[in-house]
């Protein structure tokens, strides 16, 4: 794929992404969570310009230190995302204010890199951001099915379940998934 489909592809990832995201929905631990992580990975793997020819060792440091960005970033906005259980048992998402800021803060240490391999002269192509963002989602759907399932059921619990941002207000209206 070129660097502008792929550079589409991961806008339109993010959009959607981030958009499901802050709207209440809930959660099916049964689903392939795993499934768009790997598409991901794999359309990043298979572009030969992950690592710039000119600059391997440089480009492979940049690479991790995406990879990098992208577990911490993806464990963080699944430990600030708000779960609830609902009295029928289901299991309710939604990201919190805390999790916009780590997306900015993720959005900041990007650009940060971005600056610093085109300030040593490496050539960064969309591959390793499309990368970081399937390790970010793998990470984060991980953690948040794990927390779901983890999460004791309304009845059990005398109520909803207890779990990050409990004192926020409760969403009175459930969106459509």
């Amino acid at each position: 794929m070129s660097g502008l489909v792929n550079a589409l592809l991961i806008v339109a990832v993010v959009v959607v992404v981030i958009v499901r995201q802050f709207r209440a929905r809930p959660i099916d631990t049964g689903r392939r969570w795993w499934l768009l992580p790997v598409v991901l990975a794999v359309v990043a793997l298979r572009e030969p310009a992950v690592l710039d020819a000119h600059h391997r060792t440089g480009s492979a440091l940049l690479l991790g230190t995406e990879i990098l960005v992208g577990l911490v970033m993806g464990a963080a906005w699944a430990w600030t995302t708000r779960l609830w259980t609902e009295p029928d048992g289901v299991v309710w998402t939604k990201s919190t204010k805390a999790s916009g800021m780590v997306w900015i803060g993720g959005l900041a240490v990007r650009v940060g890199l971005f600056a610093l391999g085109a300030l040593l002269g490496i050539h960064q192509d969309s591959s390793a951001l499309m990368l970081g963002l399937a390790v970010l989602l793998l990470v984060r759907s991980g953690i948040l099915v794990r927390r779901a399932q983890s999460l004791p059921s309304a009845a059990s619990a005398g109520g909803p379940g207890r779990a990050y941002g409990d004192g926020m207000a409760r969403v009175t209206r459930k969106e459509g998934v």
